[in-house]
């Protein structure tokens, strides 16, 4: 089974319902909810979420917001050498880089973003939405 980490932008695009991406990240979501995938978010993804979130409906929403999406995802930690190993990466985008090394450390076969351009050099594999879902299904 394939195991891919959500970038933040994915996520909002699903919660926010962003045209036009919203399809094709509703449609990656959804698969990991059938158990055709596992789902990761990086831990510091979750806590930009809830902030987001509660900026926008309120802090009793986020937190229920919050455990919806927990309940889809797994958490990558993100820790001390996962930060070392995104600064190492010496990327532009700092948040993009812990995102590919927690990927990593938690074994993730892709990260799912909307932005593959901000992921060069990363260790494991970047696709689009539309892109994983082609191959989850492929593997299926």
């Amino acid at each position: 089974m394939k195991r891919l980490l959500f970038d933040v932008n994915v996520v909002l695009d699903v919660l926010l319902d962003r045209k036009p991406f919203a399809d094709a990240s509703s449609a990656v979501w959804s698969a990991v909810e059938r158990g055709d995938a596992e789902g990761f978010l990086s831990a510091h993804a979750v806590t930009t979420l809830h902030y987001l979130n509660a900026r926008s409906v309120g802090t009793r929403m986020a937190n229920e917001t919050t455990e919806a999406i927990l309940s889809v995802f797994e958490v990558a930690p993100v820790d001390d050498a996962v930060l070392r190993s995104a600064s190492a990466l010496n990327w532009q985008d700092f948040e993009d880089a812990v995102t590919a090394a927690g990927a990593r450390r938690a074994k993730c076969d892709a990260v799912v973003t909307r932005n593959p351009r901000d992921f060069k050099g990363a260790a494991v594999r970047i696709l689009t939405p539309a892109e994983a879902v082609a191959w989850i299904e492929a593997s299926s």
